[in-house]
């Protein structure tokens, strides 16, 4: 690939990844908010959540080989239809087990989308410039987040309406996505293989690899459950919808001063810490109530403190694994995003089930505090 036009293609990505994001932040939380008002359970509505995540754990363990068949292009584009799709379906047939099928599509899209421009942008920005714009593209993920619950509020006007402006906006990146070269990756594929990679992978850094499963468990738990939270507690969906973004935006705010942190006085240290406050903080939420300023300090700087995990875990393992290892610890830390990602909606929902609303920020808290605590059992092993 060429340099000149490394720039307008990172822009593209760039996009690509904000409508992901978008997708993801709106579909979760309206989605809910749309079974919660058909009367159906709490656990189911976490279950119907979680099959997003199901398909994308399954793209996750192919993506590696259709992407050498097909090439980035092809599969980027592939998977901005299969997102798009479903995204007319869901309002216009309002049917759970159809539903199953159109969330189980938008995970595999969104999976061959992250897969596919997270490498592309690897693979296209120069050693000086990576970490910044690997920076960039995760701050771009958690733009879209962010924004996707405000779709909420569009559903006054109409439930068709948060679903077609997001296809449309899609719709727009699809047509700047074909001007991307059609490229496809070489050596970096075929770095060996086998499960001892990752299973090695995972003894030398489990503590750095296990940030992943919090963060999916936190992000997908949040954005599925927090909805039916706020209705059983007396928030308004207009609440919601301004409360929700806030634990993206807080992501956001503290993610390079946090990184920035670690690079001074350690990742594991910095680590630890927020996992500990965050936890915490997570546990206050059910004693504000319904009192909307301090749910919202609360879900902004727990979130915050916890926003970085992926990226943070992920800098760590580069920190603590042999370079011919860090291939295979992406991989394992993707399974475990995908795995949090499937269990927090479902634990999420099984604690709403049982009558107390809050008891789905204690069990997240308890998650972050007790990784707090495992690093003081984590001994970094060099060999």
């Amino acid at each position: 690939m060429r340099q000149e036009g490394s720039k307008a293609h990172f822009s593209i990505l760039i996009a690509i990844i904000i409508v992901a994001g978008l997708s993801q932040g709106l579909l979760l939380p309206v989605l809910s908010i749309f079974i919660e008002q058909m009367g159906v359970s709490s656990s189911i509505n976490g279950l119907n959540a979680a099959v997003m995540y199901i398909g994308s754990f399954a793209m996750t363990l192919v993506a590696e080989r259709i992407l050498g068949a097909v090439g980035f292009k092809k599969l980027i584009v592939s998977g901005l239809i299969i997102v798009m799709i479903p995204l007319m379906l869901f309002p216009l047939i309002p049917d759970l087990r159809l539903w199953f099928l159109l969330r189980l599509l938008v995970g595999i899209g969104d999976s061959a989308l992250h897969y596919s421009t997270q490498l592309w942008v690897l693979l296209v920005t120069p050693a000086a410039s990576r970490g910044r714009n690997i920076s960039i593209y995760g701050m771009s993920y958690g733009i879209g987040f962010s924004i996707g619950p405000l779709g909420i509020k569009l559903l006054g006007y109409g439930q068709v309406v948060p679903f077609a402006i997001l296809f449309f906006l899609m719709l727009i990146v699809l047509l700047f996505a074909l001007k991307l070269p059609d490229t496809r990756p070489e050596k970096i594929m075929n770095e060996g293989s086998g499960a001892g990679r990752y299973r090695r992978s995972f003894i030398l850094a489990w503590y750095a690899l296990i940030p992943a499963f919090l963060y999916g468990y936190m992000e997908a738990g949040m954005n599925s459950n927090f909805p039916i939270y706020g209705l059983r507690i007396g928030f308004s969906e207009s609440d919601i919808s301004t409360l929700l973004p806030f634990v993206g935006i807080g992501g956001l705010l503290l993610q390079l001063p946090l990184g920035a942190l670690s690079d001074r006085f350690g990742r594991k240290r910095i680590l630890m810490i927020s996992g500990v406050l965050g936890g915490f903080l997570f546990m206050l939420i059910p004693s504000a109530g319904t009192q909307f300023w301090p749910t919202l300090l609360l879900l902004t700087v727990a979130g915050g403190l916890v926003g970085s995990f992926f990226s943070l875990g992920l800098a760590y393992a580069a920190d603590i694994l042999p370079k011919n290892v860090l291939p295979a610890a992406n991989v394992v830390a993707s399974f475990q995003f995908n795995i949090g990602s499937i269990l927090g909606p479902n634990l999420g929902g099984i604690m709403l089930g049982l009558g107390a609303p809050g008891g789905m920020f204690w069990l997240l808290g308890a998650c972050y505090l007790l990784f707090g605590i495992a690093g003081f059992f984590f001994k970094q092993n060099n060999s």
